[in-house]
């Protein structure tokens, strides 16, 4: 739908409420709430602002199960990231991310632009972004336009952050049919600042100017909220105007900009445009500081002409933020940003009316109370299947008959080979991980890791998430999700501190959906609380659905997304997953039951996705944890590698590969003991195998490094054809 001036005086019709994502129900207590129609203006602004994407009507009931404080929380979840104590006066600032919709349409400036926002989240509250991480969903590799898709997001990932100058350390990518039709993209950054120096977005001081800083506002992005609340269709490409367009030199010059005049004392609140632009940036301020606005848009710097208060209001253009001033700041303020080649203009002032008021051209052509805007939004306990009657609803069959494997190496040369396992050098190394010299950690290991400048600490990041187990069994899959990332950081020596999630499901108005979200958060609240990983900061991303040519809605597999930090005291005792010398005893500590449910062997090999998800024991995951980062911290462990997919052969080869170092395995048994999903595992090597002991903790030594081969109880399989089968699928696809 083009907006053109000459929507101004429109009248409301059905249509247009429903062309804005409104049903009945809601725009009736629009009605309610001004006590008369609403022009257009303040339709468009009631319709991001009670978006899926801006106000979490269907999923905010459920979120507040989530456990937020601990006393490394400095700011949980409200603001525009999440931020944690980090120690000596210093915070880590994070959060993740999605821009689903976004990069499926247009994947280059999709993927860049949801970068670009994440970043902005960031450095808004006063950090230096230090990092960058992802979390990407693609369908079925041979699906036509999937090629396109992966080039292009990561692409666009690679290009805004190699330009902006902070580094992408690390990430996660999967292919399932599921997300042929919906892709996910979900964009992490990791920030650092000073604990006394953070700011945040509660307008305050009434008569305080409110001013526009960064980019001119377009046309771009119109409705890109409301677009990503939706279900996709056959038509969704005709939504590529809805697609922001970045660029991240001028929000390279942003950051640097306003970090600058952080360093003073002018700021009363500042938020960046977001997901709605400058409406959700300047309702929430108002609404956090509990004060009214009025904006003259006017005075908005605009690139195109003719721009109306609706466009003005609903455009996404990138590169823009708002900020609340101390009065006679002004000068100085603007003197930083046009140093910095950046549009500054005071375009209001905080008042007492609790009111957004918008004036243009000499008329008022918003007047709203600021509480059905935000506070009083719509909010649904939508009907959900019992976790009993979703499994039935399902029916993932039972696992009752294992296959067999007569062949561990030749089933391990195909797993290494598959999109599932591939190594995925070609995505990481078109992105710049070295920028700012502090990366001691990027992909390809357990967690990225990056040093705090100046110090000989460092900040461990992981993305994880195993959507096949949270569609077999939601609470698992949730319990899972957190779990894993917690391994990942333990992995690396890090103690985990706190997580940020991405929630990316289906259509939430059909029950079984609803049951996935509902029990992912039962789940993921379980393994916080008993992790003492608190969520911290987050996004919810709903109707990743597709009408496909059959008629039918297609949903994407239930995708918590979590990402997480933890904290290591001493960089000198990171760890890392590679052998390191030939002679070295391999142990695995954990129980191995052989569970081969949902497993990536399972599918790859024999195409199933049957079975039940593996049970998470949280008491295990802490005791092992704990183990495992003791042993690292006592030098009494040489490698670390946590066991996820596809299990302890897997994980054996990824540490061969990453070593260059063989092993003769004498003691994996079979191939439900060397492709078994149990949870709760790790493989280290040491040196010295005596000092590899702890009373209570299931631990046995599977064999010793060394060789150029992996002699699996007399099978070998060469270094040489894994790392060929590992590096031939991305080769081989994208013809490079």
């Amino acid at each position: 739908m083009t907006q053109t001036s000459s929507r101004t005086a429109e009248k409301i019709t059905p249509e247009i409420v429903a062309e804005h994502g409104l049903n009945e129900e809601e725009y009736q207590r629009i009605l309610n709430a001004l006590g008369r129609e609403p022009n257009i203006t303040e339709l468009g602004i009631f319709s991001v602002m009670w978006s899926e994407h801006c106000s979490y009507k269907s999923s905010r009931l459920h979120l507040k199960k989530l456990p937020t404080t601990g006393p490394q929380v400095i700011c949980g979840p409200g603001e525009n990231a999440g931020v944690i104590d980090i120690g000596d006066g210093q915070a880590a600032i994070f959060k993740m991310e999605s821009h689903n919709h976004p990069s499926y349409i247009e994947p280059y400036q999709g993927a860049a632009t949801g970068v670009g926002g994440i970043l902005r989240d960031v450095f808004t509250m006063g950090a230096r972004p230090v990092a960058n991480l992802n979390a990407l969903r693609f369908g079925r590799p041979e699906h036509p336009k999937m090629k396109h898709l992966v080039k292009g997001v990561v692409a666009g990932i690679g290009g805004y952050g190699n330009c902006v100058g902070v580094p992408t350390v690390g990430g996660e990518t999967n292919f399932h049919p599921a997300y042929d039709g919906n892709i996910i993209v979900n964009a992490m950054t990791v920030g650092v600042a000073d604990a006394d120096k953070i700011f945040y977005s509660a307008a305050s001081g009434v008569g305080n100017p409110i001013v526009y800083v960064g980019s001119k506002t377009g046309r771009d992005g119109i409705h890109g909220a409301t677009m990503a609340s939706a279900e996709f269709d056959d038509d969704s490409d005709e939504k590529r105007p809805t697609v922001q367009v970045g660029d991240p030199f001028t929000e390279k010059l942003l950051i640097e900009a306003c970090l600058e005049l952080m360093a003073s004392d002018a700021i009363v609140a500042i938020q960046d445009m977001g997901a709605a632009g400058l409406t959700s940036s300047s309702v929430e301020m108002a609404t956090n500081g509990e004060v009214g606005i009025i904006l003259d848009m006017d005075k908005v710097p605009c690139r195109e002409t003719g721009m109306t208060a609706y466009e003005m209001m609903l455009s996404e253009s990138q590169e823009r933020m708002l900020m609340v001033l101390k009065p006679g700041r002004e000068e100085m303020a603007e003197a930083i940003f046009t140093k910095w080649e950046l549009d500054f203009a005071v375009i209001g002032e905080v008042t007492d009316t609790r009111r957004m008021v918008l004036t243009h051209k000499g008329e008022t052509v918003c007047d709203i109370p600021l509480g059905p805007l935000a506070d009083d939004a719509p909010l649904y306990d939508r009907p959900h299947l019992s976790q009993e009657e979703y499994k039935a609803h399902v029916a993932i069959k039972p696992l009752d008959a294992i296959p067999a494997s007569s062949d561990l190496g030749a089933d391990l040369l195909k797993m290494m080979a598959s999109p599932a396992l591939a190594s995925r050098r070609w995505i990481w190394e078109q992105y710049d991980s070295q920028v700012g010299a502090d990366t001691a950690q990027r992909s390809g290991g357990d967690a990225a890791v990056v040093r705090v400048h100046g110090t000989n600490k460092a900040l461990a990041i992981t993305t994880d998430c195993t959507p096949r187990y949270c569609k077999a069994d939601p609470v698992e899959g949730g319990k899972q999700a957190i779990a894993e990332s917690y391994r990942n950081l333990t992995a690396v020596g890090a103690t985990p501190l706190a997580t940020t999630d991405c929630m990316n499901f289906g259509n939430p108005q059909k029950p079984h959906i609803m049951a996935q979200f509902v029990g992912c958060i039962e789940g993921m609240a379980e393994a916080c609380t008993a992790l003492d990983m608190p969520i911290v900061s987050g996004n919810v991303s709903l109707y990743n659905e597709t009408t496909g040519a059959d008629g039918v809605s297609h949903a994407i597999l239930p995708t918590p997304a979590i990402g997480a930090v933890g904290l290591l005291d001493d960089l000198d005792k990171m760890m890392t997953i590679g052998f390191k010398e030939e002679g070295e005893a391999i142990f695995v500590i954990g129980q191995n039951n052989g569970h081969l449910g949902q497993s990536t062997w399972l599918r790859e090999i024999h195409g199933l996705e049957d079975g039940d998800a593996p049970a998470v024991n949280l008491d295990l995951e802490k005791t092992h944890g704990d183990f495992v980062r003791q042993l690292i911290h006592d030098g009494k462990v040489t490698a670390v590698h946590d066991i996820s997919d596809g299990g302890l052969l897997v994980a054996i080869a990824e540490m061969a590969l990453a070593g260059n170092i063989g092993a003769s395995l004498e003691e994996l048994g079979d191939h439900m003991t060397a492709f078994g999903e149990d949870q709760a595992r790790y493989v280290v090597t040491s040196a010295n195998a005596d000092q590899i002991q702890a009373a209570g903790i299931p631990m046995w030594r599977i064999g010793t490094t060394g060789g150029d081969k992996l002699d699996i109880q007399g099978n070998a399989v060469a270094i040489s054809d894994l790392r060929e089968a590992s590096d031939s699928f991305f080769r081989d696809w994208m013809g490079s």
